[in-house]
């Protein structure tokens, strides 16, 4: 079972990373409540309100894990000038985003320091 250092969340310049573990392949059910909690805690935390989630680690992720980058976005989007970006996506994550439409709404990039360099020019 992962533990708390399986989510590690970091900051460059002005922006909170959040990276999944490699603990965290598969995000199931179980997994899920740390994965909340913690996702959750950093998105308030981060002044500005600037994040990347990097789940370059995550092979598969369900519907409930939607949930949580939902609720994320959504604190973000309700700060002033809240910004969020996922990277890192394998493929079957990525296709996921795109095929519920969520592409359209979330920013996603292929690395780390696209994302960075996102939230840098926006």
């Amino acid at each position: 079972m992962p533990n708390n250092d399986s989510i590690h969340v970091s900051r460059q310049d002005d922006i909170t990373i959040i990276t999944l573990g490699p603990e965290y392949q598969k995000l199931e059910e179980g997994h899920l409540q740390e994965v909340r909690t913690e996702i959750l805690t950093a998105v308030e935390s981060a002044e500005p309100p600037l994040v990347v989630l990097d789940m370059s680690n995550v092979n598969f992720f369900g519907s409930a894990f939607i949930e949580i980058l939902f609720r994320a976005w959504n604190r973000l989007e309700k700060a002033e000038n809240g910004k969020f970006v996922i990277c890192g996506l394998m493929p079957y994550c990525k296709e996921v985003l795109q095929v519920t439409n969520l592409d359209r709404i979330w920013e996603l990039v292929e690395t780390r320091d696209d994302a960075i360099a996102q939230l840098q020019t926006a």
